[in-house]
Order: structure tokens, then sequence, then C-alpha cells
């Protein structure tokens, strides 16, 4: 994964409860999260590994990339709760990559332009990983112009695995447990079948696959833990193992994660999907 140098802060976008900014940087402009926001580092833990495997399965993500705070980095900006946040985040941060001209996916507006087989997999994603703010009040999908047509890019994953929050609490029924909100999800209506998702995707996630995922998370990222508070492990190789250990049990056959995401498809009150308008 790329390292790149914050430059500059543009502006602060305050449609997010942690606070990102639009960063300037050598690579041209990236939506920053900060490890010195109100979410910390755990949110941008989520955004690289579900990020990672947005990538594994070539779904539609902006280069996703770490952007590196400098000591007094944006020391002039006059607000005194982004100075608190940029005083708190030095280091590696987690970006994506700014998608000039897009605009926020509106169900009423966009569903017929979604290719069914991609709100399947997207569907199925944000199932495995537990994503619970992919929903119609807050979809964090954009839509930007191209030579194609228009294009969906997802965006925004901090929420996701929001079991790391207490891994005491984690063992292999929690991770094999289904995933009731997906019922919410804003692309089920438009979603070709997440059971057919499930059989093109499960097999591409593998060993190796997840390893290499993990291996893009920075060791400090890893061991970051709330002030007064221990990491929840002794060392970056065994929070690996830990996330490791959490997506091999859940991938695990059968999926009953998989199994309720196709149960919330077909109790839907029309479970037929949208026309696709390509």
């Amino acid at each position: 994964m790329s390292t790149h140098a914050a430059l500059r802060y543009v502006t602060p976008l305050r449609e997010g409860g942690s606070l990102p900014a639009l960063i300037e940087t050598e690579a041209g402009l990236y939506v920053v999260k900060f490890r010195g926001a109100g979410q910390g580092a755990r949110a941008l833990l989520a955004e690289l590994i579900v990020g990672g495997l947005a990538r594994a399965l070539d779904l539609p993500l902006p280069d996703l990339a770490l952007v590196h705070l400098g000591d007094g980095f944006g020391r002039a900006e006059p607000d005194p709760e982004i100075q608190d946040i940029l005083r708190g985040s030095g280091g590696e941060n987690v970006g994506l990559a700014f998608v000039p001209g897009a605009f926020a996916y509106e169900p009423a507006a966009h569903a017929d332009l979604i290719d069914p087989d991609l709100a399947a997999d997207i569907v199925w994603l944000d199932a495995l990983t537990t994503n619970i703010d992919r929903t119609a009040r807050n979809p964090n999908l954009l839509v930007a112009r191209s030579e194609e047509g228009p294009k969906l890019w997802l965006i925004d994953h901090g929420a996701a695995l929001y079991f790391h929050h207490n891994w005491a609490s984690v063992d292999a029924e929690r991770a094999r447990a289904p995933f009731t909100p997906i019922k919410d999800h804003v692309l089920l209506p438009v979603a070709g079948p997440v059971d057919v998702a499930d059989a093109r995707l499960a097999p591409r996630l593998t060993e190796a696959a997840l390893t290499d995922v993990l291996a893009t998370v920075p060791d400090a990222l890893l061991m970051d833990a709330p002030e007064g508070r221990e990491p929840a492990f002794d060392t970056p190789a065994a929070a690996r193992a830990a996330y490791a250990d959490f997506f091999r049990e859940r991938l695990a056959a059968p999926r009953r994660w998989v199994e309720e995401a196709v149960r919330a498809q077909a109790e839907r009150p029309d479970a037929s999907p949208l026309p696709y308008r390509r």
C-alpha cells in the first residue's frame, strides 16, 4: 500500500462524525480519516481491512493509502477542534483518493443504474464485515461519471468490524453469527441473488488473500489504544492473527450470515430486483 505525505489541510468534511478532511498530498487530494478523531484507530483499522478486502474482490474503491502527518502539520488551522484532532494524529492515517465530480448515491435517482451483480457483491462484503453503515439514510456510496457511464464507488468503512471494539467477547460463535442489520442495506432492493455472489466471492478470500490484506495494516495502528487503556494484544502479530482467525471462522461453511442475507432478500415486500437501466 502506498504512503503519501500530507502537505496541506484543504478543508474539513463535516458530514462525517469523525471530522475527516480533504488533504493535499504529493500524489493528489485524499479524503483522510485521523487516528486522533473520536472514533480512534479502530475506525482506521476497519477502513484498511474492509478496503483491502474490497480491493481483493475487485470492488470499486478509490485508491486506498496511508497518509503521513508530520510534526506540526495543520498548526495554522484556526478551529480548535481540528487542531486537537491533528495533534493526536501524527504518523500514519488513512485516506481514500478524492473522486472529482462525485455525488452521494440516492436510491430514488440511481437505483436502476446499479448492476445487480455488483450490488449483490457489495451486500455480501458488508455482511461479511458487519458493516452497519450502508443504509438508505447513509449509503456511503458515491456516483461519478465515467466514459462507460455512471460509476459507483464504495467509501467509509469505519463503522464495520464492530466486534473489534470488544475482543474479549469474540469467539467462534460470534464470528459465525448472522448479521441481521443486512435487511436495511441500501442496495438490497437492487441486488442480484446474494447466494450467487457468495459462490462467486468466498473462494477468492483465501488464506493468502487474508494475509496480504492484514499485512498492509501498520503495526502502530494495530497497537494503538484509547488513552488509559492497554492494547488488546501484546504484539502486532497477535492482532493480525486474531483478525485472520475471525475471518477464517466467518468464511467457513455453512455461512449463516449469507443465509440471513438471502432470507432478508426473500422477505422484502417486493422481492424482485428493480430493473437495471444500462
